[in-house]
C-alpha cells in the first residue's frame, strides 16, 4: 500500500476524517451562552459536506448525536457537557421553519413562542436538525416531543455561501449557518460568531478543492 493510500485510510481522531481531508484547522471556538444541541441524520454522518461536526467543534456547549429517532426527555433536560452540574431547566426550541403544510401529517400546531423566554439567552437550549430538508422533517416526524417545542424560525437572511451542495433556494443555509444565524438573533452579537462563518468559508473552499482533485482522477 502507498503512503498516500495510507493517509487516505487514517482518520483524524478530532474530525474523524481522513486525515488527507482533515478539516481541523477550521476548528474556531466562539464564546455562547445559549446551549445547541444537534440532532444529526445518520446519513450525513460520512458526508464530507456537511457542517455539524466543525459547528460542533467549534461550541463549547454543544452536543452532537446521531440518529433518525432519539431518546428526547434525557436529551432535552439533561446537561450537555459531562463534567456540568445540573441547574435550573433549559427552555427548549427548535430551529425550524413553521410548516402549515405538515398538518396534513397529523402533526400539530408548535406552540407559541412567550417572548419572555428569550430575555436570558444562558437559560436557553437550541435544538438543531442536521440533514436535507427531507431528512429533517423525516426525523421531525419519527420524533413526536421535536413537534411540542417553540420553534424559532430564521427570515430575511442572505444568500447562503454553502457553495458545495446544491441548494433549492437561495435562502437554504448549511446547519453551521443556520446556528450561527440563530444564535446572532437570540445573543445579539453578530460579531461573536463572524470568526466561526469566515472558518466555514475556508472549510468550504476546501471542500472544493478536494472535490476538483476527486474528479480529475476519474
Amino acid at each position: 500500500m502507498t503512503r498516500a493510500a495510507t493517509s487516505q485510510r487514517l482518520a483524524c481522531t478530532t474530525c474523524l476524517r481522513p486525515q488527507s481531508a482533515c478539516i481541523c484547522q477550521w476548528i474556531t471556538p466562539v464564546a455562547h451562552r445559549v446551549e445547541v444541541l444537534i440532532l444529526q441524520h445518520p446519513l450525513e454522518v460520512d458526508n464530507a459536506k456537511g457542517s455539524a461536526r466543525l459547528l460542533h467543534l467549534s461550541l463549547p456547549h454543544s452536543r452532537l448525536v446521531t440518529g433518525e429517532e432519539f431518546d428526547l426527555q434525557s436529551l432535552l433536560t439533561a446537561p450537555l457537557e459531562p463534567q456540568a452540574l445540573a441547574g435550573s431547566p433549559r427552555h427548549v426550541i427548535l430551529l425550524y421553519p413553521d410548516t402549515p403544510h405538515d398538518r396534513t401529517l397529523g402533526m400539530p400546531v408548535p406552540p407559541v413562542r412567550a417572548p419572555a423566554l428569550l430575555r436570558d439567552p444562558s437559560r436557553l437550549r437550541l435544538i438543531v436538525l442536521d440533514g436535507t430538508w427531507r431528512k429533517s422533517r423525516k426525523m421531525l416526524y419519527r420524533n413526536p416531543q421535536l413537534q411540542q417545542l417553540p420553534r424559532l424560525s430564521l427570515q430575511g437572511m442572505p444568500a447562503s455561501r454553502y457553495l458545495i451542495r446544491k441548494a433549492h433556494s437561495p435562502d437554504q443555509l448549511s446547519t453551521l449557518e443556520a446556528t450561527c444565524a440563530a444564535l446572532v438573533q437570540l445573543e445579539g452579537r453578530l460579531e461573536q460568531f463572524q470568526p466561526l462563518l469566515t472558518a466555514f468559508d475556508g472549510f468550504v473552499a476546501q471542500q472544493l478543492v478536494l472535490q476538483r482533485g476527486s474528479s480529475g482522477t476519474k
